[in-house]
Parts: structure tokens; C-alpha cells; sequence
């Protein structure tokens, strides 16, 4: 078997099995994701949220999910139907893309490369064209005006992020996951991690986190009361099924990205326990619950509001931060805890 494993034959099997065993993963997250969403916000309600399908209504998720795939696939008329097919199938996709390099361990992860914040960025960038493509494809003006208003939010508010990152890159000399949560690992533990000193642009990389994967309150693509239901609104059945489900795994990214940005991955917070993979998905967890949180009891932001926070406020700010992330590198101002050049693993 080890003699197999060694050829090219093996080393192909090696690689889909890693894949399969990632997207595993991450579709079995996405039903607790959703079922754990609704179960927040109806406890914020005081609701009971899903409790009949499965023992305290865990099969909810994967009833609904059934349901969508046996309903029928309507295509409107005169739409353009290969586009119309495309544009759910690219978002959930490149969201599944994503995923592979994004390390849950020191060597856990499907793809170890140099420059895994770029490659992040590329694929997660390029959901934009699945929203375009949905709302041009469905030949109407509701979904088309929708998705010109999500692809504005998106393009915006990754800036924002982008720029956050940089301070990040800067402290670290590297965009390699591993070698940026191994610069975290200073002994302190908690107080080791990068919230400490790039405590402004956690806020900042949350919010914009929430505007980029379009959750409340900057859910104005599909604000319901506003725009129908904005791109989506021509969608029905596994097609609007797939626009679901590339949204939340976008979402859980975001938690991943907070977590090995600012959190310390897979680091231990407390003295003694070992640093292991429990502990990068009991952030990313926590930090979903975040995410459900402001959902449940924030009010909704007017699409000009939306525009002004991230154009006038976050932008400059995050620019500002940048360049004194750069200073304090070069000088290691206040003890280097900016600096942390050849600190990671």
C-alpha cells in the first residue's frame, strides 16, 4: 500500500480524498451553521426556533434542503438559462475554493502556500460575478438592480478588508496562514495574539465582514421590504439552494479568516491546555455566534448609510492604520509587538 501510495496514482488519491474530506467538513458546518442561526435569533425572539424534524429539530436543515431539491427548477422566459444555471453554481463553488488554505492546524491544511491571503482574496473576489451573473441572467429589473447593488457592497467593503490585512502582512513579513498565526505565538497566550495590537481593525474587519457576506443589517441585496428579494428573486428550488449555501460558507470563511488574522488559529488561550484544531473551530464557532448575534438585534442600514460607513470612514481609517503599522514595524515602536518578523512557523 506505501508502495502505491508513493506513485503519482497514489498521490492523486492522497489529493482527492484531502479535498472530499474538506468539503466534508465544510457541508456538514453549513447544516449546523444554519440550524444554529435560526436557533439564536429565535432565542433572542424568545422563540423556541426548529424543534419537530430530528431530536431538538437537528434535521430541520437537512429537511429544507430536500425539500429544495425536489421542487422544480423554474427558469423565467427570456432569460439567458446558461447564465441563469451558472451564476448559483459559481458563488457556491468559488466559496467552496476558498477553502484550501485555510490551515486548521500547524500542518493541517489541503494546500501550504506562500501567498494564501492573495489566493483568498482572488477566489472570495470573484463571487461578485456569480451575484452579476444571477441578476443580469433573470431578465428583470428587480434581481438586475439588486445585484448591482450587492456588487457595489461587495467591492466597497473589500477594500476595506483588504487594507486591514496589510497591517497584518506588515507585522508579520509574511501572508502564509501558518507563519501568521506562528507570529502570535509569543508565550502570552491570549494577550499574545494580534487583537492586542491591531485592536482598532478587529471592529473594522468584523463590520466589513458582515457588509462583504451581505448579514444583517447590511443584508440589502435581499432586503425583502426594499428589492423583492434582490438577485435572487427569479430563484427557486437547488439554484436559490446553492446562492444559500455559497453565502454561509462565505460567512464561516470570514470566521476562519478572524480567527488566524487576529485570534491566534489554532492557539491555545489558556496556559497549560495544548494549541490543536478544537480550538480553531471553537473560535470560528464562537465567532459565527457573533455573526447571528447582530443579526438578531440590529436594525437595518439605508444603502446610502451602507456607502458612506465604508467609503468615508472605514477606508481612510484603515489607510491611516497601515501606515502606522508600517512605522511601528520599521522603529518597533511600543516593545515591536508590531514587529514580528521571522516569528512564525
Amino acid at each position: 500500500m506505501s508502495d502505491f501510495l508513493a506513485t503519482s496514482g497514489g498521490t492523486a488519491l492522497i489529493i482527492v480524498a484531502q479535498c472530499l474530506a474538506m468539503i466534508s467538513f465544510v457541508m456538514v458546518s453549513l447544516l449546523f451553521l444554519v440550524y444554529g442561526d435560526r436557533k439564536i435569533w429565535a432565542a433572542v425572539q424568545m422563540r423556541r426556533g426548529p424543534n419537530v424534524v430530528g431530536v431538538y429539530g437537528l434535521l430541520q436543515t437537512v429537511a429544507d434542503a430536500v425539500k429544495y431539491i425536489f421542487k422544480e427548477v423554474v427558469v423565467p422566459a427570456g432569460s439567458d438559462r446558461t447564465v441563469f444555471i451558472m451564476a448559483p453554481l459559481t458563488s457556491f463553488v468559488l466559496a467552496v475554493l476558498a477553502w484550501a488554505v485555510i490551515p486548521f492546524n500547524d500542518s493541517w491544511v489541503l494546500s501550504d502556500i506562500n501567498v494564501a491571503i492573495l489566493y483568498v482574496f482572488a477566489v472570495s473576489s470573484l463571487e461578485v460575478y456569480g451575484v452579476i451573473m444571477g441578476g443580469w441572467a433573470s431578465n428583470s429589473k428587480y434581481p438586475f438592480l439588486g445585484s448591482l447593488r450587492s456588487a457595489a457592497q461587495m467591492i466597497s467593503y473589500e477594500v476595506s478588508l483588504g487594507l486591514i490585512i496589510i497591517g497584518v502582512i506588515i507585522s508579520t513579513g509574511s501572508m502564509n496562514f501558518g507563519d501568521i498565526v506562528g507570529a502570535q505565538d509569543t508565550g502570552w497566550h491570549f494577550f499574545g495574539w494580534y487583537w492586542l495590537p491591531h485592536f482598532p481593525m478587529v471592529f473594522l474587519f468584523f463590520i466589513s465582514a458582515l457588509a462583504e457576506t451581505n448579514r444583517p443589517p447590511f443584508d440589502l441585496p435581499e432586503a425583502e421590504s426594499e428589492l423583492v428579494a434582490g438577485y435572487q428573486v427569479e430563484y427557486s428550488s437547488t439554484p436559490f439552494l446553492l446562492f444559500m449555501a455559497g453565502e454561509y460558507i462565505a460567512i464561516f470563511l470570514m470566521c476562519a479568516l478572524t480567527t488566524l488574522l487576529f485570534f491566534g488559529g489554532w492557539l491555545s488561550p489558556i496556559p497549560g491546555l495544548p494549541d490543536g484544531a478544537l480550538w480553531m473551530v471553537a473560535k470560528m464557532a464562537f465567532f459565527f455566534f457573533l455573526f447571528a448575534m447582530v443579526k438578531a438585534i440590529t436594525p437595518r442600514y439605508r444603502y446610502d448609510q451602507l456607502m458612506r460607513l465604508g467609503w468615508k470612514v472605514f477606508l481612510p481609517f484603515s489607510l491611516v492604520w497601515v501606515v502606522f503599522v508600517a512605522f511601528a514595524t520599521r522603529y518597533e515602536w511600543f516593545w515591536g509587538i508590531f514587529a514580528r518578523f521571522g516569528t512564525g512557523s
